[in-house]
């Protein structure tokens, strides 16, 4: 089956010539360099100051090598271990974004809470600053907190009316059955010593491996061709500055996450195979192929490790989502072979906690069952309802349709 006629003709022309499958460039973006450190009470601004230089110092050797990094951020150790009261911790988080403006973290993120009661704090920390992640934990050595998430689906409902738009749900994520030590926001938190984690911008490999196999039985094998190249060069350069600056390399996530350039989509990437439409029959079967194709790459490996489909931040699946091309009980299904669970769904404004807790639910039982770590980015739009347009400024979304639960 030929490309879907509305992905541009241009995204099929590939200007590159593959001998080995590759560019002779630097294909990868780096999207992140979390570097993780334990937080100490009272807050020593020497050693945010610290852990900040050493990331910004790895984002100048990778660029120095010809990498575009996009951000640098910095994770803690679960927040609640170090809450004393709800004003300590608000002032806390007030305190760390003014060090990261200063030494030019993008983000940070203080990780997951497990208290049901500590839940609604959330909001407060969320609305008192601009750079701040975190994360609650709902399921957690495959048993489920019922409790944790009813209040998790009424701190969504919260965040949603912070700003017209609901975007405040975007540091925000429920998680299940999540460990430590990624490198992708907003799951990523810290245990152990300082560390660093490398993720990275990789969707535009796998259109250019799928559009040269045009064939799922060749696909994983030219995935991976790409892939270990280009992983194996960021990890020897990682290991040498870890060496150098005496800090742990945790590894890279090696999860295929994706981007609002057309030609870096990956719902189009999946169309390059002649298995039809992202949604159709075989899209499972292709999200399968990548998630085996990446956990086989012999790099070392944190975090996820897995095939992330955020509709909002992937052009070819907002374009489908528009399409109607599949619903969230499809990416749940594509999330039991391969993804993150369910992230950057548009959800209209009034949803009921009762419909998010339910959600919440499905998705913490396909963790359970299958002992594998998920998260959900649930983002309702006051004001809109199903099937209408989002309309987003934010540079890494590409608008698309509220969907129903």
């Amino acid at each position: 089956m030929k490309a879907m006629n509305d992905v541009p003709k241009d995204l099929l022309d590939n200007n590159c010539t593959w001998p080995m499958y590759r560019c002779p460039d630097n294909s990868m973006n780096i999207r992140t360099i979390t570097a993780g450190f334990n937080l100490e009470l009272p807050l020593e601004e020497e050693r945010v100051r610290h852990i900040a230089s050493f990331a910004n110092s790895a984002k100048k050797e990778f660029e120095q090598r010809g990498y575009v990094v996009q951000t640098v951020r910095i994770a803690t150790q679960p927040w609640e271990e170090y809450y004393t009261s709800k004003e300590q911790i608000v002032s806390l988080v007030k305190e760390l974004e003014a060090y990261a403006d200063t030494y030019a973290i993008d983000y940070y993120n203080v990780g997951p809470t497990k208290n049901p009661r500590l839940i609604p704090l959330i909001n407060d920390l969320i609305r008192n600053t601009a750079r701040l992640f975190c994360t609650v934990t709902i399921a957690d050595d495959r048993r489920i907190d019922y409790e944790t998430a009813r209040r998790t689906a009424a701190l969504i409902k919260g965040l949603s009316t912070i700003s017209p738009d609901g975007f405040s749900n975007l540091r925000f994520a429920g998680l299940f059955n999540s460990g430590p030590g990624g490198a992708f926001f907003p799951a990523a938190y810290h245990r152990g010593p300082e560390s660093f984690a490398i993720g990275t911008e990789n969707s535009d490999l796998v259109f250019k491996a799928f559009s040269h196999a045009r064939d799922i039985e060749k696909a994983g094998r030219i995935l991976k061709e790409i892939l270990m190249e280009e992983f194996t060069r960021i990890e020897e350069i990682a290991n040498r500055i870890g060496e150098k600056q005496g800090m742990l390399y945790e590894g890279i996530d090696v999860s295929i996450a994706p981007s609002v350039k057309p030609d870096e989509s990956l719902a189009f990437a999946f169309e390059q195979l002649g298995l039809g439409r992202f949604g159709d029959a075989g899209t499972l079967a292709i999200a399968k192929i990548i998630t085996d194709t990446i956990r086989d790459l012999e790099v070392r490996k944190c975090g996820y490790c897995g095939l992330m489909l955020p509709v909002l931040e992937d052009y070819g699946l907002a374009k489908r989502n528009i399409d109607g091309a599949f619903n969230l009980t499809d990416l749940l299904l594509y999330s039991s072979v391969c993804g993150t669970g369910l992230d950057t769904i548009p959800l209209p404004g009034d949803v009921s906690e009762e419909r998010l807790y339910a959600l919440l639910l499905d998705i913490a039982s396909l963790s359970n069952k299958l002992d594998k770590p998920l998260s959900a980015r649930l983002m309702p739009v006051p004001d809109k309802r199903v099937g209408e347009m989002t309309d987003y400024t934010f540079e890494y979304f590409a608008n698309t349709k509220i969907m129903n639960i």
